[in-house]
């Protein structure tokens, strides 16, 4: 009896080890700083052909949250790589992980326009990730969830640091601190000011904003995809997904993100939908060496 008892016993740690998340275990874009090592855990950085193109969210031990419009009539799913656990792009240490990915899938109201309904996409791995001090996933809202301008909001990326300027090496990750905007308050802004080519309704119902006009703080090139990370409840929780802007750090608009509480419930669906199965994820260390050695041949 004892044996089985000690099973059971591991299988319930394993599932509380599982369901945390938003905490992160170790103690910084546009006006923004550097990050402390391991202090944004979820933050995945997406590559294309080795480059990294946008950022990302990791939501679950297979899941990784994005924009839709990063893979938007773009290359087959299997050229992509999600690097979890990373800090320095440049200088990756033994923590981080390149996953392979089995699927991307994009909500199917995404058009691929500016200003489209449905920018957000989950990206299925190949096999789960272990969760470590540098890969923990972020919290999910529920539908109702509310954020208030009040809440302490950041946004996380290597993106840009200016429109223009592009992060120096060693490519440390960025960190700034932005107020939530309403998408009721956002679309005032935003009507108030009519974006030529767009006009008035720019701020769609499943779109939210965060920055200041006037702060200089905001997300940037490349930052497309990472998460807006607002405390909840004693737990760091997604609010917005970066989706797109006028510029970066404008004296007029504010960053607009993707709704995560209004996808919630397609996130939950898309996810239960999918099966696991695939390639083993590999260390980035390792990868990178076998890409050295194949680069010899």
């Amino acid at each position: 009896m004892d044996f089985p008892f000690s099973l059971l016993i591991l299988g319930l740690l394993y599932l509380s080890v599982a369901q945390e998340c938003g905490q992160p275990r170790t103690p910084r874009i546009v006006g923004g700083q550097d990050a402390i090592k391991g202090k944004w855990p979820w933050q995945v950085s997406i590559l294309e052909n080795n480059k990294p193109i946008c950022g990302g969210s990791v939501i679950s031990d297979q899941w990784v949250l994005s924009a839709a419009h990063c893979f938007y009539d773009s290359a087959p799913d299997y050229e992509y790589i999600a690097l979890l656990g990373a800090y320095q792009l440049l200088n990756l240490s033994s923590d981080a992980v390149f996953a392979a990915v089995k699927k991307i899938v994009l909500h199917p109201d995404y058009d691929g326009k500016s200003s489209s309904l449905g920018d957000i996409a989950l990206i299925q791995l190949q096999m789960p990730v272990n969760f470590t001090n540098s890969i923990i996933p972020i919290c999910l809202p529920t539908p109702s969830e509310k954020f208030s301008r009040e809440a302490d909001c950041w946004v996380t990326g290597w993106g840009a640091i200016k429109e223009k300027v592009n992060l120096p090496p060693p490519l440390t990750l960025q960190e700034v601190k932005v107020p939530f905007i309403s998408q009721r308050d956002c679309s005032l802004l935003y009507n108030q000011f009519p974006i030529p080519g767009l006009g008035k309704g720019a701020i769609k119902h499943d779109m939210i904003c965060a920055g200041s006009p006037d702060s200089g703080k905001d997300s940037c090139q490349g930052d497309s995809g990472g998460p807006l990370a607002c405390q909840l409840q004693g737990r760091w929780t997604q609010a917005g997904i970066v989706s797109w802007g006028v510029g970066c750090a404008s004296d007029v608009y504010p960053g607009v993100y993707t709704s995560v509480p209004f996808y919630a419930d397609w996130i939950k669906t898309t996810m239960e939908g999918k099966k696991n199965g695939g390639l083993q994820n590999v260390p980035a260390l390792v990868v990178l060496l076998l890409s050295l050695g194949l680069a010899l041949l």
